[in-house]
């Protein structure tokens, strides 16, 4: 195989790849002698089907696998000594469109190399961390949002209008064209008003009812409802009200702790204020990150891939328009053209993204199998009930392996990076850090 290059410009490279007619007919030939004593052929014995026979008979497809063997072999063979890395897959094509058996394969070969990233001396950076500790006004505010989760339901005095937040003790009964339909009724069924949970626009209209009021609602269901018989179509419900109860939040003591699984008061404000604290680590952390990345970017510079930096900046275009048009659930849309800022953004995250591949590379950091599985766990709550389906789509599914590991990989090289650089602690109160982690999605 004659390999030529044709471009080296920046990061780009371009090669002219010529297998000749000889190169590519003794592969074929040697295929077809390793299959020989394999092979059964009426009129003859295995084995003994002569090589021009099989030649015709097999030649045609054991060409083009030849042609791509001895293509891929030549890419390979290139790569290793040339110590280049593709940004992207290369480009590949055959050149002379109307090659006929007996001539030579042209063909032209392209892509964008991964840069040189330089050496970063780290002893240099300085990070700012952030440390809030929780104190007893954060301790007694998650305290009183328990107790208003853990809220009970007493009845209002008889004769007292439904508020939003109420809850009702109702029965009903679902009609579709006058007609009852599955799944319609229940009856002492409670219903908190303003919770969602039903039709859009039945919860409203039980707002001002009384005990012993008997009302028909009228609803439609939307048409994405999950039941297609009943999806866009008009509904009455015959609803009776046997209840109306104003909410009453519960009282904030060893009872409450009970509920939550402590032993009493005190041990539920110490698991309260441990919970607090590790939010407050995970969020500091979010704002040390974004501060060693900042710095990171000042620190290097180096030629990008524009192929790496177009995708990129497609993506972010791509992600942060449907963002702005959440109603869109599909990609039958116009193309997203990226704007200079999109461009801008791409560049950071394709710079950083090679800065700390190349560093974690250098340190020999890898993402263990024990890490890969509790992350798998982690998503895997997501899908109550279907846990290990979950579990077994990631196991054989590479690209969703790739999606967990990779921020795993790049945690464990902030951590490599800030063990070298100098790091100092500053003490801030919970509102002072929230508003550091508010700005981080501003910026």
């Amino acid at each position: 195989m004659q390999v030529t290059e044709t471009l080296n410009e920046g990061l780009k490279r371009a090669y002219e790849l010529i297998l000749t007619a000889e190169e590519l007919d003794a592969k074929v030939n040697a295929k077809l002698k390793e299959a020989q004593p394999e092979i059964e052929m009426k009129g003859f014995r295995k084995g003994k089907v002569p090589m021009p026979l099989l030649k015709k008979q097999f030649g045609q497809r054991l060409m083009g696998e030849s042609m791509q063997e001895a293509i891929d072999e030549a890419m390979s063979k290139h790569f290793e000594a040339s110590g280049d890395r593709p940004a992207l897959q290369p480009e590949v094509k055959m050149t002379n469109e109307d090659w006929k058996e007996g001539d030579d394969v042209n063909v032209a070969m392209s892509y964008e190399k991964l840069p040189d990233v330089p050496e970063v001396d780290f002893s240099g950076v300085e990070i700012e961390k952030l440390v809030a500790k929780a104190d007893d006004a954060a301790v007694d505010e998650a305290l009183a949002s328990l107790a208003e989760n853990a809220q009970d339901f007493k009845d209002r005095r008889k004769g007292t209008k439904a508020k939003d937040g109420d809850q009702v003790v109702i029965d009903f009964v679902g009609k579709v064209d006058g007609e009852p339909f599955e799944g319609g009724s229940a009856e002492d069924y409670p219903l908190v008003l303003g919770s969602n949970s039903f039709i859009p626009g039945f919860e409203d209209q039980l707002v001002g009812v009384k005990v012993e009021e008997e009302k028909a609602v009228e609803v439609t269901f939307p048409e994405e409802y999950g039941a297609e018989h009943l999806a866009g179509k008009a509904a009455v419900f015959d609803v009776t009200v046997k209840a109306v109860k104003e909410p009453v939040a519960a009282e904030i003591d060893d009872e409450l702790a009970k509920k939550f699984g402590a032993e009493d008061l005190e041990s539920l404000k110490g698991q309260i204020r441990e919970r607090l604290e590790a939010e407050y680590v995970g969020a500091a952390r979010q704002v040390m990150k974004r501060g060693l990345l900042d710095k990171l970017d000042t620190l290097v510079s180096f030629e990008l891939p524009p192929a790496l930096v177009d995708a990129e900046a497609k993506q972010i275009a791509h992600q942060l328009w449907h963002e702005e048009h959440p109603e869109v659930h599909d990609h039958n849309h116009d193309s997203i053209e990226p704007s200079d800022e999109h461009v801008k953004l791409a560049e950071r995250r394709v710079r950083l993204g090679l800065l700390l591949a190349e560093i974690g590379q250098k340190a020999e950091i890898e993402v263990t199998d024990a890490e890969m599985t509790q992350a798998i766990m982690n998503q895997a709550r997501q899908y109550p009930g279907q846990e290990r389906a979950f579990f077994d789509f990631v196991r054989q599914n590479a690209q969703m392996q790739q999606q967990l590991r990779a921020p795993i990989f790049e945690d464990k090289v902030i951590d490599h990076i800030a063990e070298q650089a100098t790091v100092t602690e500053k003490e801030v109160s919970k509102d002072e850090l929230q508003k550091a982690v508010e700005a981080l999605d501003e910026e």
